[in-house]
């Protein structure tokens, strides 16, 4: 307003008959604004525009959907659930749990639990009905085979109430893979599987593995399991890969323990483990760290070298 009083008065001093301003009011508004935003300091003018009712209201929006999304923000997780007499009774070795667990943390999805049960039908829907409540994605290994004792998918069925029978999509799958003469009523049975479930395509040796919601069953053999996963890369959706680092030491826990500790209280967000191991006739602790961030592995790396170098402890390997 000054300003533009400014250049009014100008105007009737030079021109004492105009009864209009030599600029337009419109300009000498314009005028005001560049002068304002001039003369202002970028700080103050931000201030100044933060404290306008509309865009406080705003902000205060935004700040308060945020803290809510990171207070609801779940960690995505996962269960492990390996099916079969055969590893209970030890003729079996389990190599899937490490499979599937390397595979998840690459995803950025946490194993935080693994159960080995029997092929009964009670404890496979029991343990199933906990798990997919517990976790965000749960995997089952094994029973779904062509035999009288693979019942894993009836199992899936009735946990999650869905009628069981041949899935059309599957039936015709092993139909096609399988010569007339060969699609016996044991490969058929490989077809049956909750009527709804959608399939995980098997690329090794044609039967499917399927899921239902959150639950992923698959079969029991290794490498065909293996050769499965990449078909569920689009589906699973996790964090941060969760990243790793090992320092092989020539020492022994107890000698370790108390500096170990230390840096673990000094990084409690950070996954310390400690492993022996035993190697060409010598002891030795192989020192995992486990973080979705690779600075704070960086971090806990250095502090655990300073007590290395200062116990005079051999490394053996650094990966």
């Amino acid at each position: 307003s000054f300003l533009f009083g400014l250049l009014f008065f100008e105007t009737k001093t030079v021109f004492p008959g105009s009864k209009r301003p030599i600029i337009e009011p419109v300009f000498g508004q314009c005028a005001v604004i560049f002068e304002l935003f001039t003369l202002i300091s970028t700080k103050n003018l931000l201030y100044r525009l933060i404290n306008l009712p509309l865009i406080k209201l705003l902000v205060n929006f935004i700040f308060i959907n945020l803290y809510l999304y990171m207070k609801n923000k779940k960690e995505i997780n996962a269960g492990i659930i390996i099916i079969g007499n055969e590893v209970l009774s030890g003729r079996t070795k389990d190599t899937n749990t490490s499979t599937l667990s390397l595979w998840l943390n690459s995803l950025g999805v946490q194993v935080k639990e693994v159960r080995i049960i029997p092929d009964v039908e009670k404890d496979i829907i029991d343990t199933i009905n906990i798990f997919k409540n517990k976790f965000s994605y749960v995997f089952t290994t094994g029973g779904i085979g062509p035999t009288h004792d693979d019942i894993t998918a009836a199992s899936v069925s009735k946990a999650f109430n869905i009628e069981y029978g041949y899935h059309k999509e599957a039936f015709a799958i092993l139909e096609k893979y399988y010569k007339p003469s060969e699609f016996s009523e044991g490969r058929k049975k490989m077809s049956m599987m909750p009527m709804t479930a959608k399939l995980i395509l098997n690329p090794t040796s044609g039967a499917p593995g399927f899921y239902v919601e959150n639950v992923f069953s698959l079969p029991g053999v290794p490498s065909i399991l293996k050769s499965m996963l990449g078909g569920l890369d689009h589906i699973i959706t996790g964090g941060a890969p969760i990243l790793s680092h090992t320092i092989n030491l020539r020492t022994v826990e107890s000698e370790i323990a108390k500096s170990l500790t230390n840096v673990q209280n000094n990084n409690q967000d950070v996954e310390i483990g400690s492993y022996p191991f035993f190697r060409a006739g010598k002891l030795g602790v192989s020192i995992v760290v486990r973080s979705t961030d690779k600075a704070k592995i960086d971090n806990c790396n250095d502090e655990i070298l300073k007590f290395v170098t200062e116990q005079k402890i051999q490394i053996v390997k650094e990966v």
